[in-house]
């Protein structure tokens, strides 16, 4: 007696041999297929930051660990100035500002003649201040679009989970509309449900992994800025405003 060829399962007309991300979409409803663009909007986004992260930080760490070599060896500040004006590293920039502002203070005390100590230490101030706001700023546009990161890794399990429950909320009208709750009936809205939850969780955990990488570069970077700015305030007390008259 021949054999029954075995029943191969359907789901809204597509076999279990043929299901894939991309069949379990076409088929699915319009409120979760809106979910789905929307979780892969932010993915795509998600993956173009982190691609421009990564050649950020792979520039800046090349090109301060170059401006820093040109700043040490430099015979003096107004050749490390110079260095300074074809760099674009954080440090270059904090330097530049610092040392503009060096001038204006060397220009006051040409114009006033013997400064005391009070007038010193506003000065050193102001530069104190310029340096802070400098590297504030470069700070800023290094971690920019960053925080959509964040925003992707707590925002995209929702709206995964909102194409669940609306999965969930399909299946159980499947059920009432056919008076049953066979698998033929459920499944469709479940795997919708899942498909959704997969897609949340697929785009959100990149997003988390890559901004905690990335907040530790921004952290380092900062870090090195601190320590160039103390150096060079540290040079200016003892090359600039503490010499005599």
């Amino acid at each position: 007696m021949a054999l029954s060829p075995p029943v191969i399962f359907q789901l809204s007309g597509i076999t279990v041999q043929d299901i894939n991300i991309f069949s379990l979409f076409w088929q699915a409803g319009i409120v979760v297929k809106l979910v789905m663009l929307l979780l892969l909007g932010f993915s795509g986004m998600s993956w173009f930051i982190i691609y421009q992260k990564f050649i950020l930080f792979r520039d800046l760490k090349l090109e301060s660990n170059r401006y820093l070599d040109l700043f040490w060896n430099s015979k003096s500040l107004a050749d490390a100035y110079k260095e300074a004006t074809d760099s674009s590293c954080p440090e270059a920039f904090i330097f530049k500002s610092g040392y503009s502002e060096l001038q204006k203070i060397e220009k006051v005390k040409q114009q006033d003649g013997e400064q005391t100590l009070e007038m010193r230490l506003a000065g050193m101030d102001n530069l104190k201040r310029v340096l802070a706001k400098t590297g504030a700023m470069e700070s800023a546009t290094i971690e920019k679009n960053l925080s959509f990161l964040a925003t992707t890794g707590s925002a995209t399990p929702f709206i995964g989970l909102f194409g669940t429950v609306w999965g969930i909320m399909v299946s159980f009208n499947e059920i009432g509309a056919h008076g049953s709750a066979s698998l033929a009936v459920v499944a469709p809205g479940i795997s919708e449900a899942l498909v959704a939850t997969a897609g949340g969780l697929g785009v959100a955990i990149p997003a988390v992994i890559f901004f905690n990488y990335f907040s530790n570069q921004l952290a380092s970077v900062e870090h090195d800025m601190d320590n160039f700015s103390s150096d060079f305030l540290n040079l200016v007390e003892r090359d600039h405003l503490t010499r005599r008259q």
